[in-house]
């Protein structure tokens, strides 16, 4: 059940947004009060403070009316503070002993948090939990721990300019299935001021051609970096930036993937579904289609994104929190958030109704049994950010050296643990 927000609420939403453009702190962030103002009716009402990382307005005034829909059943105050800088603003909130009691973690800070005692491990206990995609469920379990519910999640997938690939003579049944139909049409989308294929080069990106490969970073806790898998992963795509029918966004001046497929630089991308918005607000004129990522040859394989609802170990009212959470999760709250601000539900008994409602996005949520989210383990996050400087230069670069080097990396940290 969601409820809408009221008049005097939306009047408040504004004051929020302008607080996530120009606040620095806890105490100095301008709020909403969900119940519309007002001490706690009584004893048993918990006031209760979310911290979110919002992606914009559209997400934080859909949150806040989450929220407000919650106070308004539960009888509890909500009050939402969209962060300017997440990590900052939990760390100090966290230093200064008085956390929000719930916030924003993404699946690499998770251990982290985890390992310092600021989670609580809530999220086996919550109603819904068996509902969470398994993939999603492991993004969030530490050290055998379940510790915080998927709020949403995204995944990859391959986004193709329908008017360039008619115009290349390509038709449905070309859309690739496999690595090889993926390199014949990108060559053949690839005109003089077009590149078929454009994508960025982080391991965001280019792990899921690792995945398809069979690879990994990490498989059981075990650095897996230099793998055969992973150095067949990477010789391909470094194989089709030489034959130029790939490249990546900073070789034709695109700070994204999105940019590079919007401005028509790009035939084909590879991006999440949030995608849709930039489309919608930068691109409307152009004219798309999402397919799945193409199988490699280990079969199908994609990375997923997602961050849970952290609750703080310290928190004064852990049930509260664990109910707002539960409402949050339940499929038609996270359907209120997919049409806002487009992402997926992280509940399975939501995708039929995802669906149908949204048939454009059917690929990235088909991919979610075969998406993997990067590695959870403390310290990863560091390797993937070196491992993602290597990978700028990969075209000029031996792949077998920048997997060593990230191997040697990542079982320094994993064994340090």
């Amino acid at each position: 059940m969601t409820r809408r927000p009221t008049v005097a609420l939306v009047a408040c939403l504004t004051a929020v947004s302008l607080a996530a453009c120009g606040g620095s702190g806890f105490e100095e962030e301008p709020t909403v009060d969900s119940t519309g103002g007002g001490d706690a009716a009584d004893a048993d009402t918990a006031s209760l403070r979310m911290l979110i990382g919002s992606s914009g307005p559209a997400e934080t005034e859909a949150v806040t009316a989450a929220a407000a829909a919650f106070a308004e059943d539960s009888g509890h105050q909500v009050e939402v503070v969209a962060a300017t800088d997440l990590a900052q603003e939990l760390s100090q909130g966290f230093a200064a002993g008085d956390p929000p009691d719930v916030f924003y973690v993404g699946s690499d800070q998770l251990a982290g948090y985890a390992d310092n005692g600021s989670l609580l491990p809530y999220a086996a206990d919550l109603e819904n939990a068996s509902d969470f995609y398994p993939n999603l469920v492991d993004a969030f379990t530490y050290e055998g721990q379940f510790y915080c519910a998927p709020k949403d999640f995204s995944t990859l997938g391959l986004i193709i300019n329908t008017e360039a690939w008619e115009a290349a003579g390509l038709t449905e049944d070309d859309v690739p299935t496999t690595w090889e139909e993926l390199r014949t049409v990108a060559a053949t989308l690839t005109t003089g001021d077009q590149v078929g294929l454009v994508t960025s080069s982080e391991y965001q990106r280019l792990g899921a051609f690792m995945e398809q490969a069979g690879g990994g970073l990490v498989t059981e806790g075990e650095a897996t970096a230099d793998s055969p898998e992973n150095l067949e992963a990477l010789t391909f795509v470094k194989d089709m930036l030489a034959e130029g029918s790939m490249a990546f966004t900073g070789e034709v001046g695109a700070g994204w993937g999105g940019e590079a497929f919007g401005t028509g630089r790009a035939a084909m991308t590879i991006e999440g579904n949030w995608i849709a918005g930039a489309m919608n607000n930068d691109y409307p004129d152009v004219d798309y289609l999402v397919a799945p990522l193409p199988e490699g040859p280990a079969g199908a394989g994609t990375l997923s994104f997602t961050n849970c609802w952290g609750i703080a170990a310290d928190s004064e009212s852990p049930e509260a929190a664990a109910d707002l959470v539960a409402f949050l999760t339940q499929p038609e709250q996270q359907m209120e958030f997919a049409r806002a601000f487009g992402v997926m539900p992280s509940v399975q008994s939501a995708e039929e109704a995802f669906r149908d409602e949204f048939p454009q996005f059917e690929a990235f949520i088909e991919q979610a049994d075969v998406a993997t989210t990067p590695p959870n383990a403390a310290g990863v996050s560091d390797v993937i950010a070196d491992l993602n400087a290597q990978l700028e230069s990969l075209e000029s670069a031996d792949p077998a050296a920048i997997l060593s080097s990230t191997q040697a990396n990542l079982e320094a940290v994993l064994g340090a643990q």
